[in-house]
């Protein structure tokens, strides 16, 4: 049966965030033969979405599907981390705050709701889907300015590389989209699948996944 991997573009995300998972799962597609479907898709169907480095554009194949079996990959955006909205800067919260109010957020909602999708994020992704109130209560990480703020918008914020919190799967800044698509190859299919992208690309993922289960270590 086809896996779905799709990757949700919105005005002004980062393309890193995007590019990082598209390069490593298509990868993993190819090793296993085009089991893999990997997509880039929007809210609003096919057409170009303008990032927010230097106005980059990249085309959505189609629109994004609550109901295909897999992963949805939710970039974080790019843009300047401090100005006045006021004078038409967009900064990287105004984005997030936008992309929080957007359309999408339903669709995760119900992606979330899904038993046979897991929702996954990059650097500010996460963020954006905790200022829409879709993580109460959930394990998560985000770039590390925006810690705090997950952890007031009512998630637990998590200092690890890549946090698995079962149907919601959440990574730090953005190179660790590479860390992100390594380990879905991992736990989806296996370890060589993800080995040999990983001797393809030659990078290694970074640090230990965090998993809410297992024991919590005392002080010492």
């Amino acid at each position: 049966m086809t896996t779905y991997a799709q990757i949700l573009l919105f005005d002004g995300f980062d393309p890193l965030d995007v590019i990082g998972p598209f390069e490593v799962l298509a990868a993993g597609s190819d090793a296993l033969g085009g089991e893999l479907d990997v997509r880039l898709v929007s809210a609003d169907g096919p057409g170009p979405v303008r990032s927010g480095t230097r106005g980059l554009l990249l085309d959505a194949s189609g629109m994004l599907d609550p109901g295909l079996p897999g992963y949805v990959v939710v970039p974080g955006a790019s843009g300047p981390v401090a100005g006045d909205p006021d004078d038409g800067v967009e900064t990287i919260p105004v984005l997030l705050a936008r992309f929080a109010a957007s359309p999408s957020m339903p669709v995760l909602s119900e992606m979330l709701a899904n038993p046979r999708v897991t929702v996954t994020c990059v650097c500010g992704g996460g963020l954006a889907l905790a200022m829409a109130g879709l993580l109460d209560g959930r394990n998560a990480v985000t770039h590390r300015l925006g810690m705090d703020l997950l952890d007031a918008t009512g998630a637990t914020a998590i200092d690890a590389r890549v946090v698995d919190d079962g149907d919601l799967i959440t990574s730090g800044g953005v190179t660790s989209g590479l860390d992100l698509g390594l380990y879905l190859l991992e736990r989806e299919f296996g370890s060589q699948i993800a080995r040999s992208v990983e001797q393809l690309f030659e990078y290694e993922r970074r640090g230990t996944v965090w998993h809410a289960a297992g024991r919590t270590p005392v002080e010492v």
